[in-house]
């Protein structure tokens, strides 16, 4: 685990900000690593294209003949070497196309790392929110208990009605069941949280929330069109299919060139050669293109190459249509942030605070306590998923651009 993380003593609790988490992601997530031998395994490939092909040497020595007029059959002896050359600038086609395959794997690098990021993000924000509304019912869950035990006293005593216990019994099934399903989905969530970080199981995460992500104008203050351009620069996914189109007219030229044959040239030698000894000759060998000149090949780059140019088009429109979205999605969450009151949170806690002493005191009728508390819940739970809505709708606008315009 990182060193950074600031760990309770006693206990698996983690507390960690997002930059923490993100530098843990960065360096242990698994399916960041095996991507990244991607990258390594096509800088290999550069350098196999680089090389020369190797030259064929030959030998052979006499074993029997019947005619020994020149002398022993294991007195003859021939070499020969020879060496393929490849024409039409094949060679440094496969090279190209080798470095834009090592641009490809980055680009698939980066994009997989923008993705993961999001999740990371997404996840971590989603975990503290939620634990938010969880402590809404713990607060509940537990002043229902307490209130539960005491009417089952008095009711007991028959100073109430079994009406009233069976309605705070019902109430506390009720907050038990929802909990427990708010529950499932935080587990759910975090156990995705501590994948990406690789974080034992048993341990807790405890999301620690940066300060700044309660201004108003954090939308406003950033054009559409920067985001726009951005997310043209900065999607990897785009610049793939860019690159793949360079990819597939590279090919298109090797398969071209594929249809002229290589040459190779050869030097042999005869010991004791049918022309005289010492026999020294010099040889050219190449195919001729008669019937197969790569007809297919060239005709698939071809396909390729249109193919590959509707799929950028496809993929530029998508990143268009994913700004433009995401970012009135975003306008949407700000302009309901902004709408609310600040103060009606603190002020709406302190006022539960003095509805239950007033139930306490027998100031006020258990229907309208427990109808105080529902409002209470209700209204938390929206202000909570109204912060994380809004915070995940930032998000979405760094994925959609590439870029890490908000929530830093």
């Amino acid at each position: 685990m990182a060193g950074s993380f600031a760990q309770s003593p006693g206990n698996d609790t983690l507390k960690v900000t997002i930059q923490q988490a993100e530098d843990q992601f960065v360096k242990n997530n698994l399916s960041l690593i095996i991507q990244h031998y991607n990258i390594a395994n096509a800088d290999a490939q550069v350098i196999t294209a680089r090389l020369f092909n190797n030259p064929d040497f030959n030998f052979s020595n006499g074993i029997y003949a019947s005619d020994v007029s020149q002398g022993p059959a294991y007195k003859e002896q021939a070499f020969g070497i020879s060496q393929l050359f490849t024409t039409a600038g094949k060679r440094n086609k496969n090279i190209q196309l080798a470095k834009l395959g090592v641009e490809q794997s980055k680009y698939q690098f980066f994009d997989l790392l923008r993705t993961l990021k999001f999740a990371l993000r997404s996840d971590f924000y989603t975990v503290y929110y939620q634990r938010q509304s969880a402590k809404v019912y713990d607060e509940e869950i537990g002043s229902l208990s307490k209130t539960l035990t005491a009417y089952k006293d008095q009711y007991a005593k028959g100073n109430i009605a079994e009406k009233e216990l069976l309605r705070i019994q019902a109430q506390l099934y009720s907050l038990q069941v929802e909990y427990t399903g708010l529950i499932t989905g935080i587990d759910t969530t975090e156990s995705q949280l501590k994948l990406l970080l690789r974080i034992p199981p048993g341990t807790t995460i405890a999301p620690i929330i940066p300060q700044g992500l309660s201004s108003t104008t954090i939308i406003t203050n950033i054009p559409y069109q920067q985001l726009l351009d951005s997310a043209y620069v900065n999607r990897y996914d785009l610049r793939l299919a860019k690159v793949t189109v360079d990819y597939n007219n590279i090919n298109l030229q090797l398969q071209k060139a594929t249809a002229i044959p290589d040459v190779s040239l050869s030097l042999n030698y005869d010991k004791l050669g049918g022309y005289g000894n010492n026999y020294l000759g010099g040889g050219i060998e190449f195919n001729l293109p008669f019937f197969n000149r790569n007809q297919g090949g060239i005709k698939q780059a071809r396909i390729a190459i249109d193919q590959s140019k509707v799929q950028l088009q496809s993929q530029h429109d998508q990143v268009e249509s994913d700004v433009a979205t995401n970012y009135k999605i975003a306008l949407v969450q700000e302009k309901l942030y902004n709408s609310l009151d600040p103060k009606f949170k603190p002020e709406f806690s302190h006022l539960i605070g003095e509805v239950y002493k007033n139930y306490e005191n027998r100031n006020m009728g258990l229907l309208e306590f427990l109808d105080y508390y529902d409002t209470y819940k209700t209204n938390t739970l929206l202000m909570n998923n109204l912060l994380l809505n809004r915070i995940t709708a930032l998000e979405q606008l760094n994925y959609v651009t590439g870029t890490p315009f908000f929530n830093k």
